[in-house]
């Protein structure tokens, strides 16, 4: 019996024993080659990350945001009638095709009453006609003898015609029209019966006009069907429909100072589809308006005589809506 072999073969088990004990406690890992390598040691735990985090409160998912209303056109709706035209609260109105003539609608449109500013339309349409609009104007002191609107222009000054027109139409100064209308006839008697006789040859034979600004006085009247035929008119001169689109003017006085004029006309910066035409207003008339609109293919006028001083532009602006679109 060989017993010198017996050691040797204990410290080969010893060994190998020992081997495979170190090969469980260090676990193999595999690469995707197939190479067996040993995984990577845990990194050291930070102390604050050691600590457990409390568990978050659920929070409430935001409602979501209902979609703005789009923005509404800036003009108010108004009660119908039975025929789904707009009820109005004017005394006296119409509404023409302003090419054809043809009334779309009428309330009271031949009742005889004052006009207030709106015969300016008149005035104006008289002084466009009559041309040389470069020709200056000398003012005169009776010129300024018209309360309460007055642009303040002095006796002695001197304007083209074509200015004075403007600032006629934009901010209906009564100083201005009492200008030019003596400058056309020599004075104002003599113009009022160019009114007069002009209105007949534009068919407006319910009419009867005393002075070119519409100041109140005894036997001055109109109708809403009259002014609406001097409207078309007007509507159809060239040099009247440039300036009553305009939303505002610059005037020069004769000293060179300046001063801008804003349109009296509401309805001309409320809707983009007016474009003109005057306003009128006295304590005997109400707050009176001719107001023009157009779209590709239509051109309407409204007048209102007798409104409310808040329901003329809502009038207007839903009449000239209607109208257009009708």
């Amino acid at each position: 019996m060989k017993w010198g072999r017996i050691p040797a073969l204990w410290f080969f088990a010893i060994a190998f024993a020992i081997s495979a004990s170190a090969q469980t406690l260090q676990p193999q890992g595999v690469r995707p080659t197939g190479a067996s390598t040993p995984y990577p040691k845990a990194s050291a735990v930070e102390p604050s990350d050691a600590t457990p985090k409390p568990k978050a409160h659920p929070t409430k998912r935001p409602k979501p945001r209902r979609p703005r209303p789009a923005p509404e056109p800036d003009v108010e709706v108004q009660p119908r009638t039975s025929g789904g035209i707009p009820n109005t609260g004017a005394a006296s109105v119409i509404v023409v095709d302003a090419h054809s003539g043809q009334t779309l609608y009428e309330k009271n449109a031949d009742q005889l009453r004052a006009a207030a500013s709106t015969q300016k339309l008149l005035t104006a349409l008289i002084v466009a006609e009559h041309g040389f609009l470069d020709r200056r104007v000398t003012v005169e002191n009776i010129d300024t003898m018209a309360e309460p609107v007055k642009l303040n222009i002095r006796a002695g000054d001197s304007y083209q015609r074509i200015d004075l027109l403007r600032a006629l139409l934009v901010k209906s100064p009564n100083d201005v029209a009492r200008c030019l209308a003596r400058d056309n006839a020599g004075s104002i008697e003599a113009f009022a019966a160019v009114m007069n006789e002009r209105a007949r040859e534009l068919g407006a034979t319910h009419s009867h006009f005393v002075n070119p600004n519409g100041l109140p006085v005894p036997g001055q009247y109109s109708t809403a069907r009259d002014l609406s035929l001097i409207a078309r008119q007007a509507y159809a001169n060239p040099t009247i429909r440039s300036i009553v689109c305009l939303p505002q003017l610059v005037f020069r006085f004769a000293n060179g100072r300046t001063r801008e004029l804003e349109n009296t006309n509401k309805v001309l910066t409320r809707l983009p589809y007016c474009n003109g035409m005057k306003t009128g207003y006295t304590e005997a008339a109400g707050h009176c308006l001719i107001a023009s609109g157009a779209r590709p293919g239509r051109d309407v006028i409204v007048v209102l005589l007798g409104d409310s001083k808040a329901g003329v532009w809502r009038d207007a602006s839903a009449l000239l809506s209607w109208s257009l679109w009708m």
